[in-house]
């Protein structure tokens, strides 16, 4: 049965919530569901898993410290099998500590103890950005390819050769920007406002930017500590290299 595009337009956003504090998930519950989400949650790790593979939220809010099998854990499970966006919790005062996160694929974190508000805005940002598709200078097709790197911003899907390469939301999200300005260098702070959408407080923030930039690497280049596409735009921040149009460089030698 086919489904209408009014009744998927008012379908709500699934949000898994995990954490081992009770009034935490009270909270969240209550707050998310009188904002329009349906709001489902987990008080450990593998309850988490067990909900989420039941439920398929199309967002995760998840704690670091929990027992039975802390945020790290869960955030590597579910990576294994889901590109679903992720929001970390945590309560570690070490800035290397909140961003390992990152570097196990969540798309964002925020410091405990943390305003709700403040946590709502992101999963706002998050979730909008993910539905945007649109970003001036890719084709109208949709279809970039650079080298062996094959991007397709329609399916939101990219390709090393013949491999699909899984990318995570806003992982792909911060490639279909540095793309659609190849050659063009952004600032960390421009890149935190466009892909995460909202304005760095401190320098942390922009750390988000650098793991991200880094997984991609890891992900797209044939030698991530030499990287040839996702360039470092010294003093400033990160380009793609310039993509030639076919017949550009022909052109320009005739």
């Amino acid at each position: 049965m086919s489904v209408t595009l009014e009744s998927q337009k008012d379908k709500k956003e699934k949000i898994l919530v995990v954490d081992d504090e009770a009034s935490i998930r009270r909270i969240l519950e209550t707050r998310l569901s009188m904002i329009g989400y349906t709001v489902v949650t987990a008080a450990d790790g593998e309850e988490a898993l067990t909900v989420f593979r039941q439920e398929q939220p199309d967002l995760v809010v998840l704690d670091v410290m929990m027992p039975k099998l802390d945020g790290y854990g869960v955030c590597q499970e579910l990576r294994k099998e889901s590109d679903v966006p992720i929001i970390m919790l945590t309560a570690l005062g070490d800035v290397a500590d909140r961003i390992t996160g990152l570097e196990l694929g969540a798309d964002d974190y925020v410091v405990k103890p943390f305003s709700p508000k403040e946590l709502e805005a992101r999963i706002r940002s998050v979730l909008r950005r993910i539905e945007k598709t649109s970003t001036s200078g890719i084709p109208s097709s949709g279809v970039i390819q650079v080298g062996n790197i094959r991007i397709d911003t329609n399916k939101r899907q990219v390709y090393k050769g013949d491999e699909r390469i899984r990318l995570t939301g806003m992982e792909f999200m911060l490639l279909e920007l540095l793309v659609g300005r190849s050659g063009e260098p952004f600032s960390r702070g421009e890149i935190l406002e466009q892909v995460w959408g909202y304005t760095p407080e401190r320098h942390v923030d922009t750390r988000v930017v650098d793991v991200h930039i880094s997984r991609l690497r890891a992900k797209l280049e044939e030698d991530p500590s030499n990287p040839e596409l996702i360039l470092t735009a010294r003093g400033t921040g990160y380009l793609f290299q310039r993509i030639t149009e076919p017949g550009e460089a022909s052109n320009k030698n005739s």
